[in-house]
Formats: structure tokens, C-alpha cells, sequence
């Protein structure tokens, strides 16, 4: 089982289970964590402007990186879903769920806490039984087959120029903790903070370690991270798209709101944070449901823009 051992005593009646998230999160991302600058990110042929921070030679600084929609088009669950679906890990009509979860994702625009958690709990009940080795290894294959052509360039480029700099680069993300350290290691990161899933004798049992690391959970990770590491978090960097984050984003000294949606934007302007935004076209376009998203997409999608339409009524 996941160690427990950084929860503070202190801390726990407030935020018990971001806590513990948070913290399990930073002893598994220190544990995979690469050494810095042992590999480059891949090249793109995209260009994008050299930013003008972070600062060269500050190894008490860091950067930590949201995933879904941030680094990555869509939701790294959602296409770690479809992967395991090809490898008939489970039925047809879970793959639709994981079509309709998104559908929601992609047509809100946001991330909703009621449908992550969904997610979370149907990756659960899928995994458990496994090794844990074991979905490492499809994982591989897996961002393969439907990640590696879903990184925002823009955003690959803000990581590197951290990296360039000889600082350390955390993806942080509510996707599984090995799925995250997958794409992180791909992407020449330096590892990833992400939600623990606990494991006995190297078997998944189905349970989470504390909670998905979303919200405060993102905040308490980075924060026990950077303690850890030695960090001074007023010299470190945090990106995200979605108002979610505003706890981990509040955390550092330079927030930058990435592809971000409607209430990120406006907080983001009203501290004067810096915005990038990686898109282009109308939002419906650039966040329009895959071709190849699996069956039920086309009615999970139509169900979640009749269920959207309501909510914004």
C-alpha cells in the first residue's frame, strides 16, 4: 500500500483527504521522478515564442503543469479508457460512459467535479485485480496510439524553456499517478504528481489513496512537493486552463492561465496573470468530440449538450 506517511496532524480536521491525496501524490511523483535535463522534449514543427521567464540557472524554482486541456487535448482518462477498451478490459456499454464523460468534458469547456469523479470511480473498478506493472506497460503503448499527437505544441514550448533553464517540470493532474508519469517521461518532464491509486503486493484494490487530486488536492501536492524538493514556490510557475486550479495556481509566483475557461480568464485578468491561449476557431470547433471517440460518442455528446444547454439556462 501507497505510504501515508506525510500527513500532518495538524492539518487534518479542514482538508484530511486533500491532504493525503496531496501528499501521497509528491512521495509517488519523488520516487519516479527523472533527473534534470536527462532527456529533451520532441521536436515540433510548430512554432512558438521563447517566453522571456522562467530565469536561467534558479534551481529553487519549478514548474508544475495541469494535463487535461493544458498540456493535452481532451482527458488523459478518457483516452486511457479507450486503450483499454481495445484490449477488451471492459464492455462496450463502459466505453459509452466513457464517450458521454467526454462528451461533457469537451462541450463545458470545464472540468466538472460530479463527472471527474465519475471517471475516476469507472477507471477504479476497471483496474482493479491488475498489477500495477501491468497497466504501466499498456500505458505505454497507449499514449502511443492516442496521446503523443495530442500535446499543445505552445505548451510543450513553456515546458522546455523550463527545462532549457535547468529547472524541474511536474505534470500535476487528477489522471491516475501512473498515467501521468507515462506522459511526463514522454514528454522529457521531470515526473508528475497525479491521484494514487492504492496497490497491495504490486495488485490495484480498487481504492484511492485519500481523494482525485483536483481542486485543494493539487494545491496540497505542489505544496508538499515543494517542500520536499526545497523549492521556493514564489520563484515557481503553475499553468492551467481551468478555474479549478486556482488554488495551485495562487500558490506560485507566476501563474499563468493556459487555454483557459471563462472563470480562469476573468480571475486571470483580474490579477493581471499572464494568459496563453493555444486554439483556434470558435471553441465548438477546437473542442469538438473526436472522430474516432468510440461508440455512444455521438449520443453521449448529444445528451450532454441538451444536459449543458439546461445547466445554462
Amino acid at each position: 500500500m501507497a505510504a501515508l506517511g506525510w500527513l500532518t496532524p495538524r492539518r487534518r480536521p479542514a482538508t484530511a483527504r486533500s491532504v493525503l491525496a496531496g501528499e501521497a501524490a509528491a512521495e509517488a511523483a519523488q520516487k519516479a521522478a527523472l533527473p534534470t535535463g536527462t532527456e529533451e522534449l520532441p521536436a515540433t514543427s510548430e512554432e512558438a515564442p521563447e517566453p522571456a521567464f522562467p530565469v536561467a540557472g534558479d534551481t529553487r524554482a519549478a514548474a508544475f503543469f495541469d494535463l487535461d486541456n493544458t498540456v493535452m487535448q481532451g482527458a488523459a482518462i478518457f483516452h486511457f479508457g479507450r486503450g483499454l477498451y481495445k484490449r477488451k478490459f471492459f464492455q462496450r456499454r463502459e466505453l459509452t460512459r466513457f464517450a458521454w464523460q467526454q462528451a461533457w468534458f469537451r462541450l463545458a469547456g470545464v472540468e466538472d467535479p460530479e463527472h471527474m469523479q465519475d471517471a475516476r470511480d469507472s477507471a477504479l473498478s476497471i483496474v482493479k485485480g491488475h498489477r500495477v506493472s501491468e497497466l504501466m506497460s499498456i500505458g505505454e503503448e497507449i499514449y502511443d496510439e492516442y496521446m503523443a499527437d495530442r500535446i499543445w505544441p505552445g505548451t510543450r514550448a513553456l515546458a522546455q524553456a523550463h527545462l532549457d533553464a535547468g529547472q524541474r517540470v511536474w505534470l500535476v493532474t487528477a489522471a491516475p499517478v501512473e498515467t501521468a508519469t507515462i506522459i511526463a517521461r514522454r514528454l522529457g518532464l521531470t515526473g508528475a504528481l497525479g491521484t494514487v491509486a492504492e496497490s497491495v503486493d504490486g495488485v490495484y484494490t480498487g481504492r484511492l489513496v485519500g481523494e482525485p487530486l483536483h481542486g485543494p488536492a493539487k494545491a496540497e501536492a505542489v505544496r508538499a512537493l515543494a517542500a520536499a524538493e526545497s523549492l521556493d514556490l514564489e520563484r515557481c510557475a503553475a499553468y492551467s486552463d481551468s478555474h479549478n486550479d486556482i488554488p495551485m495556481l495562487s500558490l506560485v509566483g507566476h501563474p499563468y492561465a493556459i487555454n483557459p475557461d471563462s472563470k480562469l480568464r476573468k480571475h486571470a485578468r483580474s490579477l493581471d496573470w499572464r494568459l496563453r491561449d493555444y486554439r483556434t476557431g470558435r471553441k465548438a470547433a477546437k473542442v469538438g468530440i473526436p472522430a474516432a471517440a468510440g461508440v455512444g460518442a455521438l449520443a453521449g455528446g448529444t445528451a450532454a449538450a441538451v444536459a449543458l444547454h439546461r445547466r445554462r439556462r
